[in-house]
């Protein structure tokens, strides 16, 4: 028979893929945690782990009943939420995610607001790409995202966070080629750099320029909005940039930052989370850290 202990043991050594460091996250000793899978791989008639001298891995079968295992814990969590729900906000752990064109710009702030007023939680956090985190989120992985909207097909529900606007980013030495404003229409005739397929910035960016095919103007590509901008100071060409983004990305100069003529394109940044949840008082005092914890980033920036 397999335990609800059990299937949070294999939930802590699938994601740590290390027993060391999935005893301490379940705060238990390391030959409790094998003893309990062991039995779990009787119980399968298998082995869910493979062992190596260069660490563990889940093998076929182990992968097999994962999601399975992801998705009965979600579900035990939700009803566990329902009998603390008394409890004070933010007193237990979350697993937060955020979209990686976020995640430098806030998190900081953020982190710092949380422990100086949350001393209680314990915070996890993944920063991926948008659709990875959306899956996660809706598999029970995480608990909530910071994302931009929309996400309206994943069947989540969201709380809005900010408006965050964009601006147009060129070479210093080319900024007096442009209008003090910037009409967006110029943007099918500039070479964009765009972060690279799979990232919502670069979805965004396309869809503001009205760029159908990506291959017309947009050229070279990065995994990270700084290495694009790195490669916009060395003159390579010009992209959006944030506001949230701005205050870091500009120290090291080389880079102008030019207003767009209104309206002003942005994008809407806001918490997800499943409509399952037990946890809607979270989040709400989550949302309100993370305006908060935004504001005073464009503050510092500015």
């Amino acid at each position: 028979m397999i335990t609800l202990r059990q299937l949070r043991y294999f939930e802590a050594l699938s994601e740590t893929l290390h027993f060391g460091r999935a005893a301490k996250r379940l705060n238990i000793s390391q030959p409790a945690l094998s003893a309990q899978i062991a039995q779990m791989e009787a119980f399968f008639g298998g082995a869910l782990f493979q062992r190596s001298s260069g660490g563990i891995a889940l093998t076929g079968e182990g992968q097999a009943i994962g999601g399975r295992v992801r998705a009965i814990l979600t579900e035990v969590r939700e009803l566990e939420s329902i009998a603390t729900a008394g409890d004070a906000p933010l007193s237990r752990r979350l697993r937060l995610g955020v979209i990686a064109s976020v995640a430098p710009y806030l998190l900081p702030s953020l982190l710092a607001l949380l422990a100086g007023e949350h001393p209680q939680l314990e915070c996890e956090v993944r920063e991926s790409v948008t659709d990875r985190l959306l899956r996660e989120l809706s598999a029970g992985e995480i608990d909530c995202a910071i994302v931009a909207l929309p996400v309206d097909e994943h069947g989540l529900e969201t709380l809005t966070l900010f408006e965050d606007r964009f601006h147009f980013a060129v070479p210093a030495d080319q900024a007096d080629r442009y209008a003090a404003r910037v009409p967006i229409g110029l943007m099918r005739d500039v070479r964009l750099i765009l972060l690279e397929e799979g990232h919502c910035l670069r979805d965004q960016a396309l869809e503001i320029c009205q760029i159908a095919d990506p291959s017309e103007r947009a050229g070279l590509g990065a995994t990270s909005l700084s290495t694009i901008l790195r490669m916009v100071a060395a003159g390579l060409g010009a992209t959006l940039i944030p506001d949230m983004a701005v205050g870091d990305e500009t120290r090291r100069g080389g880079i102008a930052i030019l207003p767009f003529e209104d309206p002003a394109p942005a994008r809407t940044i806001a918490l997800a989370f499943r409509p399952s949840t037990a946890r809607r008082q979270d989040f709400g005092v989550l949302a309100d850290v993370i305006r908060r914890a935004g504001d005073l980033g464009r503050a510092v920036a500015a």
